[in-house]
């Protein structure tokens, strides 16, 4: 097994990810893509998506692309920004981005889009690198 084989399967055995439905699609250094199939279980009073979900999707693929590296990262703030709503049944899909690499910090931007490619969230984050 190669380092980036043995990265991706530790960054994929995240047990809260796989209770959820989140999978990991894309992982490069600095860069993630996760997604996750909106279902009834993952809706508020509203019926539509619970917003902890939209972001762990969103907070799923900062961890990824963050760590990607096999370097630990460690999340020091986060936001996000939701924009949309859409309804169960919708797949979403979260891209990581590293925006700023300040060595011991690192800044990432994360999209959440449908799949029209409309954007649903925007989340940024920071991480530190012990």
């Amino acid at each position: 097994m190669t380092d980036t084989e043995a990265i991706r399967n530790h960054i994929e055995s995240d047990p809260y990810c796989e209770t959820l439905g989140i999978d990991l699609v894309d992982l490069k250094p600095g860069v993630a893509r996760t997604r996750l199939e909106i279902t009834d279980d993952l809706t508020n009073f509203h019926g539509t998506p619970h917003g902890g979900a939209i972001y762990s999707l969103a907070d799923a693929a900062f961890a990824a692309a963050s760590n990607a590296d096999g370097e630990t990262a460690v999340a020091l703030e986060t936001n996000i920004s939701y924009l949309e709503a859409v309804e169960v049944g919708t797949v979403l899909t979260a891209t990581a981005e590293e925006t700023h690499d300040g060595g011991r910090t690192a800044e990432f931007e994360v999209v959440v889009t449908d799949e029209d490619d409309d954007r649903v969230a925007t989340f940024r984050g920071r991480v530190y690198n012990p």
